[in-house]
């Protein structure tokens, strides 16, 4: 009986589809986007001056442990971010604003600068988000960024430029938090 009971427990475990436990959030190790599969490439948390922000997952088709790697990947694409605090639609756009700047030329801000302003207006539309929301940034090759909260599709933002561009506020040269860059690359 005892092994039966053993026996039970050890495959529940390994039914188990979170990969990890960031913070008191269960990240699971596998998502699916428009039907392809990805796999987690690393999960961390975005503090601010001590204070947890949120948990954030990077999933790709193929695992990338340099960020020009997974950057430049040019397949469907996905960053979750368990948001762990209330936070305003201006603040969450403002804090993003300064991550693309510190990452990208002028010159390639210019290029995206109108999809900037409609990633804004679509963060603006709802208002902000509150702990325990999960906002999913997934790039599709033909539709180009959808945002999604909660699991409702709020928007699409056009063209590959723009999901690079976002995706190196988390791992370009100066990224928003330096740790949390280490660990989405953790592949």
């Amino acid at each position: 009986m005892k092994f039966i009971f053993a026996l039970l427990v050890t495959s529940a475990f390994s039914l188990s589809v979170f990969a990890a436990d960031v913070s008191g959030i269960k990240i699971s190790d596998t998502a699916k986007v428009e039907g392809q599969d990805l796999k987690l490439n690393g999960a961390g948390v975005r503090t601010r001056m001590f204070i947890k922000v949120y948990v954030a997952a990077l999933y790709l088709e193929q695992k990338a442990n340099a960020a020009d790697a997974a950057i430049g990947n040019k397949g469907v694409k996905r960053m979750a971010l368990h948001i762990m605090r209330d936070l305003k639609a201006d603040v969450f756009s403002s804090a993003l604003r300064d991550g693309l700047t510190a990452n990208n030329s002028a010159a390639e801000i210019a290029k995206i600068e109108d999809r900037i302003k409609e990633f804004n207006g679509i963060l603006s539309g709802v208002g902000g988000v509150k702990k325990g929301d999960v906002v999913q940034l997934d790039y599709l090759p033909i539709a180009g960024t959808r945002v999604v909260i909660n699991g409702d599709t709020k928007g699409a933002i056009g063209g590959e430029d723009f999901y690079r561009a976002l995706l190196k506020v988390w791992l370009g040269e100066n990224p928003i938090d330096a740790d949390l860059k280490k660990n989405l690359l953790a592949a």
